[in-house]
């Protein structure tokens, strides 16, 4: 993805993304939109200024855009499949099962730790965080809700599960992208982000902890076993409830991913058998593919929630629920609604056209070098590894907020900064940790990143309302930056040679600051 050799001035680069980050604010603070107008009217701008300031050429600015679109296909069509897989896996009971029998083996006290090990777990076998929100996460914001539990909150302890395998699975493929374009190796870079995801990880450990004494035994007022129990009868009334059906499409794609088999396939072969199993439970062909395209819409529980209180004792027992008061009914049927019906390919077209348009923006952003220019003269004031740290950081978290992509806040700054390190005695490892210390986890706390689109649009929170707390997100960031100025894991020298000293000191060439 080479961007052209023209550049802006930094006045010009900084009043553009001043104008940008304008735009984009006033669209969705000021004017209440969604993302994709005003994220597309700041790509115009971007690109206007390119064309008639800087000189960049139309053509130069549709290459980049084609090639940032381009180096995101794989993600987007996981997206896509995630769409179908939660469809099919909600029709087949197997959402449905998991929530069932959480509530079984979950108590309010020990909800957010769990979920963090289980996220946490599934993450780190699979590579994905995607896949981790999409499946299991569903079901435990089913849990959550039951429990009392807020799910801005349950959210973000899911994604600060997930995005710890995203970050730490040789499986991952950001876990794989960071070395390449830094110059490490695979495993290498591993064992240097062990350094500061571990106490950053410790860290989000004691905080699930400490949250769950709030909710233990009901403390806050918001448990209660009738909730529990009225949940459960609603789901077994509407879906079998068989544990092997609510296991064997999970295993299959788990099973699948940890045999190397690509994660698309995967997923398509786990909609499959939950397509299996719903027609097994009594649905039709075209029942079962229509949850896969549109997803899942609960009967009972839109039955029960359009009521009113006083006929839903006669209609529960025609449902076959019986010994749920009217209120808890009418309660907990809505939930069940608002958790259930979701998935299908076409639950994913607002994430996917919002991730397109943020390309587009990352495209003409990458085509103009507006990050190089205003990153490039700070190189030079470096004098110690934390602050290069912590440069490399804002660099990432400015590509996620500007660039819109994951994979783009990992390039960028990488292709950026791996010169530079070239010509020090840093080891390449840190700039690849440091890539994923910031590139990898803030993607998900922006809400027009393709991260923050899907785990949004999978759990059902806004972006903005989970951010606080994916506690691993940004502590994880701040950690690496205190870490780097003390000197704690800071690895010198190349290739296998490279080793921790407790050094601190750093200064970069002049004439690599001002290329």
């Amino acid at each position: 993805m080479e961007s052209s050799t023209k550049r802006p001035s930094f006045p010009v680069a900084l009043g553009t993304f001043i104008c940008i980050a304008g735009i984009i604010s006033f669209g969705l603070l000021g004017l209440g939109l969604d993302a994709h107008v005003p994220i597309a009217v700041a790509a115009a701008v971007a690109a206007l200024v390119g064309k008639f300031i800087v000189g960049i050429t139309w053509e130069e600015m549709e290459i980049s855009i084609c090639n940032a679109i381009s180096s995101s296909i794989g993600a987007l069509l996981i997206l896509i499949a995630i769409g179908m897989l939660v469809g099919s896996w909600v029709q087949a009971g197997v959402v449905p099962g998991l929530i069932y029998y959480g509530f079984d083996v979950l108590s309010p006290g020990i909800f957010l730790f769990a979920t963090l090990i289980i996220c946490s777990i599934v993450s780190v076998a699979i590579g994905a965080s995607w896949g981790v929100g999409g499946t299991i996460g569903v079901a435990l914001i089913g849990i959550a809700a039951g429990l009392g539990i807020p799910a801005p909150l349950a959210a973000g302890v899911i994604i600060s599960g997930a995005y710890f395998g995203d970050k730490m699975s040789p499986l991952s493929d950001t876990t794989n992208l960071a070395p390449a374009v830094s110059g490490s190796n695979l495993f290498d870079h591993i064992r240097a982000m062990m350094w500061t995801t571990i106490p950053s990880y410790l860290i989000v450990v004691v905080i699930t902890i400490v949250l769950g004494f709030s909710f233990s035994g009901g403390a806050n007022g918001a448990f209660d076993a009738s909730r529990i129990e009225a949940f459960q009868k609603i789901l077994s009334a509407e879906f079998q409830i068989n544990p092997i059906f609510v296991a064997l499409p999970p295993i299959i794609v788990l099973g699948l991913v940890m045999m190397k088999c690509p994660a698309l396939p995967g997923m398509i072969a786990g909609a499959a058998a939950a397509s299996c199993i719903a027609m097994f439970q009594g649905k039709t062909l075209a029942e079962a593919l229509g949850a896969i395209h549109y997803g899942y819409e609960s009967t009972i529980a839109a039955k029960l929630s359009e009521t009113s209180v006083e006929a839903l004792p006669a209609l529960m027992n025609e449902l076959g629920i019986h010994g749920v008061s009217a209120d808890m009914a009418h309660e907990v049927s809505s939930m069940v609604v608002e958790l259930l019906n979701r998935g299908g390919l076409d639950s994913m077209m607002w994430s996917l056209s919002l991730i397109m348009i943020a390309l587009v923006l990352g495209g003409v952003m990458e085509s103009c070098n507006y990050l190089t220019v205003l990153l490039n003269p700070l190189l030079y004031k470096v004098r110690t590894v934390g602050g290069f740290v912590s440069l490399v950081v804002a660099s990432c978290f400015v590509s996620n907020v500007f660039l819109g992509d994951q994979y783009l806040a990992i390039v960028v700054p990488g292709r950026m900064f791996k010169t530079a390190v070239a010509k020090t005695d840093l080891s390449p490892r840190m700039l690849s940790r440091t890539l994923e210390d910031c590139g990898t986890l803030t993607a998900v706390l922006i809400p027009w990143t393709g991260c923050g689109a899907f785990q949004s649009s999978a759990l059902g929170v806004p972006t903005l309302a989970y951010a606080p707390y994916c506690f691993l997100n940004y502590i994880n960031p701040f950690v690496a930056i205190a870490l780097s100025y003390l000197g704690i894991g800071n690895y010198w020298g190349k290739d296998k040679a490279d080793k921790v000293e407790k050094r601190t000191a750093l200064v970069f060439p002049r004439e690599e600051a001002e290329a």
